[in-house]
């Protein structure tokens, strides 16, 4: 991708070097356990305790040097695909306000709970908040072998279609449906998941019409939306495929979603519940 690193974003929240702040022996856990029963609360979770959740102690300054490109990188895709997608919202209807990102490492309090890296990005409705930890693109250049910059931009992008359909109210419609519908529930998980792939998509159309695509971008966004299919990750991890348990969609749909949004940059395009 063409871009000009330009310091970071006001929408970035970086915590990776906050660390999980209190460590607590195992005297501490059984206090905190007693308090929390008699209490009837989680203080677990409204507690900072970093070696209980995984966290880590902070960030080194190496580490921090290192990372500032991509940080960089992810500010200018933040900020970037939120404006397009502010236009297009707008457009449609609707009224659009910024997302904010969380960038941190190992574990992290978000307004949907406690959260590890493991779990990869994710979307917030709650405090309308992406959250990465920058190992994820790592592990989606090793792991599942999607490199490339373009690939990263499909993951934020994606998330960030999460926070547009919550503008937009489809992801509370289909909380209502599953919850009126409970056996279909995956079903309507997976549509979720494939209409923000080509909501990322959409915002890539924009990026190629401004001429910040280069040759290979497009193929590198879809080789990651194929990589993090359901179908995939099962045969990697459990070397089988269950596809009645599928929440995101298998390869071929993700891709196909992706390249639906690349091809016709208009939100109205993306109707995963009613197309196939």
């Amino acid at each position: 991708m063409r871009w000009t690193p330009g310091g970071r974003s006001r929408n970035l929240e970086d915590r990776r070097g906050s660390g999980m702040g209190i460590k607590l022996g195992g005297v501490g856990v059984v206090i905190l356990l007693v308090l929390s029963l008699l209490t009837g609360r989680n203080l677990f979770e409204e507690t900072d305790t970093g070696d209980v959740a995984g966290g880590t102690s902070g960030l080194s300054a190496q580490d921090s040097a290192r990372e500032e490109p991509t940080v960089q990188f992810v500010s200018f895709v933040l900020d970037d695909a939120q404006q397009s997608y502010a236009r297009l919202v707008n457009e449609a209807g609707g009224e659009y306000h910024d997302a904010d990102l969380v960038l941190f490492r190992g574990a992290v309090q978000s307004g949907c709970g406690m959260a590890q890296s493991a779990m990869g990005p994710f979307y917030c409705p709650l405090d309308e908040k992406v959250y990465l930890d920058l190992g994820f693109f790592d592990e989606l250049r090793d792991r599942f072998g999607a490199p490339g910059d373009f690939a990263e931009a499909y993951v934020i992008a994606h998330e960030l279609g999460h926070h547009v359909q919550h503008l937009l109210g489809t992801d509370a419609q289909v909380r209502e449906a599953q919850e009126r519908d409970p056996q279909n529930a995956n079903e309507y998980s997976v549509r979720l998941e494939l209409q923000a792939d080509c909501y990322a998509g959409v915002w890539g159309n924009t990026t190629a019409r401004r001429d910040i695509l280069e040759p290979g971008d497009v193929d590198e966004g879809l080789g990651a939306a194929a990589s993090v299919g359901d179908d995939r990750i099962q045969r990697q991890t459990e070397g089988t495929v269950h596809p009645e348990s599928f929440t995101h969609g298998s390869a071929a749909q993700r891709a196909a979603w992706l390249r639906r949004g690349l091809e016709s940059g208009r939100l109205e395009a993306c109707d995963t519940f009613g197309g196939e």
